[in-house]
């Protein structure tokens, strides 16, 4: 689905910093998110998505720097900011005695909103979130997976424009995750969604945008798609057959500036990088060479890059062990 045009991003913060006391969790931090899309903000532990978050939905106040939500600073504006923003933070509690739709009708009367129409969005966000034969039921018996498709489902029940999910996935399986994930993606286009997390496959999934954040600074922005691209002159290159002899014969091709194998020299199946100084040549050529070397080919195209890799080389291992608020 196509995001909507709107004049302003959904998200703008600009040398955003947070310091409690000693600790500095922030420290200039700089992002916009796009509106309707799907954002990922990454980070080690420590590295302070937690504490941009709940800036942005008005839980805390910044020492400095500017955060906007849709053109309206949270500093001078906070109220009608959070008339647009749903929030869900990590493993979320409710009324256990409650049961779902009990739940939304409760967090509905928050919210300029009739009777009937509470009814009729508690009824929608249910579809939405998959929860509708569980509707009527106790959300002591709940499983994680649920209870957090019904947090998103009460962070929607203001109709925001921009819904907030800190580590939504963190706690679940991946049955769980899947579920959540594929919300998220019903609702691209229709709402802004930020959220943090460290599972790399799933934002590689949904994220149309990346922020990664490493002691409360970013230190990458950028689509997703335009993220994974990798170089215009890096190949990747399959075969079955003996990896040093392919590699060396390689290596002696004009156009080949380096080849190196990616896979583990015991298995059948052989990943080679090649970096060219032509690519059209090289996809003409390497194949033929491959065949010819009595090695099986599999195929030849661009290399992507692994968002995991990337995620490694921008943060330096860094965990949570570091002296940064979450």
């Amino acid at each position: 689905m196509t995001a909507t045009i709107d004049p302003a991003p959904a998200i703008r913060v600009c040398a955003l910093e947070k310091r409690f006391g000693k600790v500095t969790a922030l420290a200039g931090l700089d992002l916009e998110a796009p509106h309707g899309s799907v954002f990922g903000f990454l980070g080690p532990n420590g590295a302070g998505k937690t504490t941009a978050l709940s800036i942005l939905a008005g839980l805390a106040t910044p020492s400095r720097g500017q955060a906007c939500v849709y053109g309206r600073d949270i500093a001078t504006d906070g109220l009608a900011v959070r008339r647009t923003i749903g929030f869900l933070r990590q493993d979320p509690r409710f009324y256990t005695w409650m049961t779902g739709r009990e739940t939304l009708r409760f967090t509905g009367r928050f919210f300029d909103m009739s009777a009937a129409a509470i009814e009729r969005r508690a009824s929608e966000l249910l579809e939405l979130v998959d929860l509708n034969s569980a509707a009527d039921r106790k959300m002591g018996g709940y499983s994680g997976g649920m209870r957090q498709r019904l947090g998103i489902a009460q962070a929607l029940m203001g109709n925001p424009r921009l819904l907030l999910l800190d580590e939504p996935c963190s706690a679940l399986d991946p049955a769980g995750r899947l579920e959540v994930i594929q919300i998220m993606e019903r609702l691209r286009g229709s709402v802004t969604v930020c959220y943090s997390t460290h599972i790399l496959q799933d934002v590689e999934r949904v994220a149309d945008e990346v922020a990664i954040v490493v002691r409360g600074k970013r230190v990458l922005q950028a689509p997703m798609q335009q993220l994974l691209q990798g170089s215009a002159t890096t190949l990747t290159v399959e075969f079955e057959g003996p990896c040093e002899p392919m590699l060396a014969v390689l290596r002696r091709q004009p156009y080949v500036l380096s080849a190196d194998c990616e896979q583990a020299p015991t298995s059948a199946l052989h990943q080679v990088r090649l970096q060219v100084t032509d690519v059209a040549v090289a996809r003409r050529a390497v194949p033929a060479i491959v065949v010819a070397n009595d090695v099986l080919f599999v195929g030849c195209r661009p290399a992507q890059r692994s968002l995991e890799a990337i995620f490694m080389e921008l943060t330096h291992g860094e965990s949570g062990d570091v002296p940064v608020a979450r």
